[in-house]
């Protein structure tokens, strides 16, 4: 029996370097890791001659603009690489019957609530950033109501650039550091996203629609430093402040963490808390 293909989109971000890296774990299936330059999603005729070629049986959409600052001055392709490449995607998987995973952020939300966000809460995206990735949603869902969008947030892992290698080098070159503590939510730890999305594939239950997926835990960005200084044995002094004495080119949600109750039940998945998961991360970046 041949191996169904999983076709992998942006394969160089965090995200997909993690699938990479687990997918000899998974040789009930055959694996296509294409970055940008490999398939050109806002480019229809090309990206559907890939998919001629190869004929997925699924495809995970980790492909996503995510300068969140600087999308704030180049909207437009922002909105080509979030929202219209997402709806061209969604189109291909539905005209050749490959299921979709699509990967969303906690950005949709304006962040004014203080409690977790379930799936059905109204959306307020506060940033361009944002407002590309919940069209991308919309031209999703409206291309091909079977794909599942998987929301998820402040993602890090041992690969690219993200807050958890940003820390350990500053703390190394610096005495002192300022990191915004009114901001809160839950780690990703890039790793375990890969494997729940994998778990999902292995199940063969498919249910469509949007699910949310973090580690657990409630923290601050302040509060997420200090465990990497905890961790990594710094002697670099942290001092929380207010986001209002960190200015940036786009607004952050205030809250943004995600209620992970559907993904886990519908799915069996397990969610680790974040300070365990954020320990082998590190223990990955020092092996």
């Amino acid at each position: 029996m041949q191996q169904p293909v999983v076709l992998v989109t942006g394969s160089n971000g965090q995200l997909g370097k993690e699938l990479q890296h687990l997918a000899d774990q998974y040789p009930q299936f055959r694996f296509v890791f294409a970055s940008r330059e490999d398939l050109p999603l806002h480019h229809f005729g090309l990206a559907e001659n890939f998919f001629i070629g190869i004929r997925p049986q699924y495809c995970i959409n980790c492909a996503a603009y995510t300068a969140v600052d600087k999308a704030e001055s180049e909207s437009d392709l922002a909105e080509l690489v979030n929202g219209e490449a997402v709806g061209h995607l969604a189109a291909l998987c539905k005209k050749y019957n490959t299921k979709l995973i699509h990967i969303s952020t906690d950005y949709v939300f304006d962040g004014n609530q203080e409690r977790p966000y379930i799936e059905t809460n109204p959306t307020g995206p506060v940033s361009v950033y944002g407002k590309t990735k919940l069209r991308g949603e919309h031209l999703c869902l409206k291309e091909d109501p079977d794909a599942i969008i998987i929301r998820t947030a402040w993602v890090y892992s041992e690969f690219g650039n993200n807050f958890v290698k940003t820390m350990i080098r500053l703390m190394k070159d610096r005495m002192e550091l300022n990191v915004v503590n009114d901001q809160i939510g839950a780690p990703t730890y890039a790793a375990d996203l890969a494997k729940a999305i994998l778990e999902i594939l292995v199940s063969r239950k498919w249910v469509p629609g949007i699910y949310h997926y973090s580690n657990s835990g409630k923290i601050s960005w302040y509060d997420f430093a200090e465990k990497i200084k905890s961790l990594t044995g710094s002697a670099c002094v942290i001092h929380p402040i207010p986001t209002s004495k960190y200015p940036t080119p786009a607004k952050r949600p205030h809250f943004s963490l995600l209620d992970t109750t559907k993904i886990s039940t519908t799915f069996g998945l397990q969610i680790y808390p974040w300070d365990e998961r954020l320990g082998v991360c590190i223990n990955r970046l020092n092996s």
